[in-house]
C-alpha cells in the first residue's frame, strides 16, 4: 500500500518497500543505511577507518575496563538493598558511586565527513542561528532556495524551516531532527537544549583529534563497573583520534560488540542461578558476617596484619554488592530493559533484532546512563556521502537522528541528565544540484568533501528543567548557544573561535562545556594547564549554558 506525503513544497510517495524507520531499507538511490559507498574521486579502501566511513564495514561496540578490581566496584541506587551493616563498609572498601556524581557523556562519531551544518543545524553570522546566511551560503550546505530558513511564510510571519522545538535550531526538514523526534517523547523534548561549534576538521581522515573521552574523565566523569566506553578498538574508542596529550593508556578501550558482550561483563558465581538474587545476597552477607569475626579473632604476626584483614573483608563485601546489584540479568542486560526493547521501549523487538546500530547504541546507553560506565564513544560508519545523489547522506542521517534520539529518551526514562556531542572528520558540500528523489527530498546532492562548511555540535538533557543558557537578554543567548559563526557563503570563520581552526582546542571547548554544566569551568585551567583557550573572560565566551543543578547522578 502505498501514501502521498506532502513535505513543504514538493510530494515524495513512499511504498511499503521504503522502511526508513528501521534502517535497513532496500531500494535505489542510496536509500539502503547500510549500502557501502563507492566513489571514483576516492581510492580503493584500504583501512580498517576507509572501510568505517565508507560503510563497507559496521561499527562496533566497546568498553573500556580498568583493573579486575575496578569491575569489581560500584554501588547503584537502584540496587542497593545490602543490609545496613555491609553498606557501611561499602565506602571504605573503595566502591565508588555509581556515575561518580558527574553528567553522562556520550558521543556520536560519525566516520567519515558527515553533513551537519545548514541542513541538519542551522549556523549563521555572528548574532547566532538566526543571523541567516546567503542564498548561497545556504545552498553549498545542500539546502535549495525554497527551504532556505530566512524564507517567512506571510501567514504565520515566520519561518516555516526552522524546528525549535529541541532549543537548538535544526532546519525543519532535518533528517537529525526527524530521527531524534521518532524516538524522543513530545513531553521530554521541553528539558532538552544545546550549542553548535562552527569548527574546521580535515576530510576522509581518522588523524583528527576529535574525540574528548580522556578530557571528560579527567574532569571527573567515571563509572562503577567501567571507566570509558567506545565503539572500536582503538586508542580514542572511536573513529576519530584522541589529543595525544589526554590520553591515558591505563584506560584504552576494549571492544565490545552486542549486548552479551556488556552481561559478560560481571560473572556473579553460581551461586545465583542456584538460589534466587534476594537468597544469593542473604548467603553472602551472612559469609561475610562469619569471616568478619573470624578475622577479629586472629592475629597474622605480621606488619600488615590490618591490611590483610581488610582486604579479606573487602572482598566478601564486594562479592555481596556484586550478587545485589547483577544478580538480575536485566539490570546489564540493554535487551531485558523494558524502557529500552519492547512494547513500551525505544525500539521494538524487531528495530533491535534487524539493526546494529541500534544494538550498539542501546549497550553504550545502558551502560552510561546508569553509572555503570562514565562515558561513551559511539562511533558509526557510511558517512562520507558525497555519492552524486542526496538520499545516502539522507537515509545514513535519519538513522544517527534515531540514535541520538534514543540518548535522550533513555535519560528522561531513567532520570539522569546526559551530555550528547556529535562530531564528524570534515564535512560534504553541494554544488546546486537538487536530488528530487524520494529519499533525497528536493534538497541538493552532496557532490564533494570541503571541510569548510564543519561543525559539531551537544546536546543536554536535564530532568529538572530546560537547560539554560547564558546571557540576560535574547541576544546574549543566541550568542552563547551558537560557539563561533560562519560567513555569509556558509564557510567557518576560522578567526572566530580558537576551536575554530584547530580540532584540539574543539576538543578543550567540550570539556570546558562538560565543565560548566557543573559549575566547574573554574577547574579548566587547573585540569589542563597548557590549555590553549585563553583567559577566564574568553573561556567564558566559549562557554553556553548555566550549571545544571540537582541534576547529577547521586545528587
Amino acid at each position: 500500500m502505498k501514501k502521498t506525503i506532502r513535505t513543504f513544497s514538493k510530494k515524495y510517495t513512499v511504498g511499503a518497500s521504503a522502511k526508513t524507520d528501521h534502517g535497513g531499507m532496500g531500494g535505489k538511490n542510496g536509500a539502503d543505511a547500510d549500502a557501502p559507498l563507492f566513489h571514483q574521486d576516492h581510492g580503493r579502501p584500504v583501512t580498517r577507518r576507509d572501510f568505517l566511513a565508507q560503510g563497507f564495514t559496521a561499527g562496533m561496540g566497546a568498553v573500556v575496563g580498568g583493573s579486575v578490581l575496578s569491575m569489581l566496584a560500584g554501588s547503584s541506587k537502584a540496587h542497593a538493598s545490602l543490609s545496613s551493616d555491609l553498606e557501611a563498609l561499602k565506602a571504605g572498601c573503595g566502591i565508588a558511586t555509581q556515575g561518580a556524581g558527574k553528567i553522562p557523556f556520550i558521543v556520536f562519531d560519525l566516520a567519515g565527513g558527515a553533513n551537519i551544518a545548514g541542513s541538519n543545524v542551522l549556523i549563521g553570522g555572528r548574532g547566532g542561528q538566526m543571523d541567516f546566511l546567503s542564498t548561497q551560503g545556504y545552498s553549498r550546505q545542500g539546502l535549495p532556495g525554497d527551504m532556505v530558513p530566512s524564507i517567512a511564510n506571510p501567514m504565520a510571519g515566520m519561518s516555516d524551516f526552522i524546528n525549535n522545538e529541541l532549543g537548538l535550531a535544526f532546519h525543519a526538514d532535518s533528517a537529525f531532527l526527524r530521527g531524534i523526534q521518532e524516538k524522543l517523547a513530545v513531553g521530554n523534548r521541553a528539558n532538552v537544549n544545546g550549542a553548535v561549534i562552527p569548527a574546521r576538521s580535515e576530510n576522509d581522515t581518522g588523524n583528527n583529534p576529535h574525540n574528548p573521552m580522556y578530557g571528560i574523565n579527567r574532569a571527573g566523569s567515571d563509572g562503577s563497573l567501567l571507566t570509558l566506553i567506545g565503539s572500536r578498538n582503538s586508542d580514542s574508542g572511536g573513529s576519530s583520534m584522541a589529543p595525544a596529550m589526554l590520553i591515558d593508556p591505563g584506560k584504552r578501550p576494549t571492544k565490545v560488540d552486542r549486548p552479551s558482550d556488556v552481561t559478560g561483563l560481571v560473572d556473579t558465581g553460581d551461586l545465583v542461578g542456584l538460589l534466587s538474587q534476594e537468597d544469593a545476597v542473604s548467603v553472602m552477607e551472612s559469609v561475610q558476617r562469619i569471616s568478619d569475626m573470624k578475622l577479629n579473632r586472629v592475629d597474622t604476626k605480621i606488619n600488615s596484619d590490618a591490611d590483610l584483614k581488610e582486604l579479606v573483608r573487602c572482598g566478601y563485601v564486594k562479592s555481596a554488592d556484586i550478587a545485589d546489584r547483577f544478580g538480575d540479568p536485566s539490570s546489564l542486560n540493554p535487551e531485558l530493559d523494558p524502557n529500552i526493547v519492547g512494547e513500551n521501549g525505544i525500539f521494538t523487538q524487531e528495530e533491535f533484532d534487524g539493526d546494529r546500530e541500534f544494538q550498539k547504541t542501546a549497550s553504550v546507553m545502558k551502560l552510561v546512563m546508569n553509572g555503570f560506565a562514565g562515558a561513551g564513544t559511539i562511533a558509526m560508519g557510511g558517512y562520507d556521502y558525497h555519492t552524486g545523489n542526496r538520499s545516502s547522506g539522507e537515509v545514513r542521517d535519519l538513522r544517527a537522528g534515531k540514535c541520538m534520539g534514543a540518548v535522550l529518551e533513555y535519560a528522561a526514562r531513567v532520570g539522569v541528565p546526559v551530555m550528547m556531542y556529535v562530531v564528524s572528520d570534515g564535512s560534504v558540500a553541494s554544488n546546486g544540484m537538487i536530488d528530487d528523489s524520494e529519499f533525497g527530498r528536493g534538497k541538493g546532492v552532496w557532490t564533494g568533501d570541503n571541510s569548510s562548511t564543519a561543525a559539531s555540535f551537544f546536546m543536554v538533557y536535564n530532568p529538572n528543567g530546560t537547560p539554560q543558557l547564558i546571557g540576560g537578554t535574547p541576544e546574549e543567548q543566541a550568542v552563547s548557544q551558537q560557539i563561533g559563526y560562519m560567513r555569509s557563503d556558509g564557510s567557518v570563520e576560522t578567526s572566530a573561535t580558537p576551536a575554530a581552526n584547530n580540532v584540539n582546542l574543539l576538543v578543550e571547548t567540550v570539556i570546558l562545556n562538560y565543565l560548566a554544566l557543573h559549575g566547574e569551568q573554574g577547574r579548566m585551567r587547573t585540569l589542563f594547564p597548557q590549555t590553549g583557550l585563553g583567559n577566564a573572560a574568553l573561556m567564558d565566551s566559549l562557554t553556553a549554558f548555566e550549571p545544571i543543578v540537582n541534576g547529577v547522578i547521586g545528587a
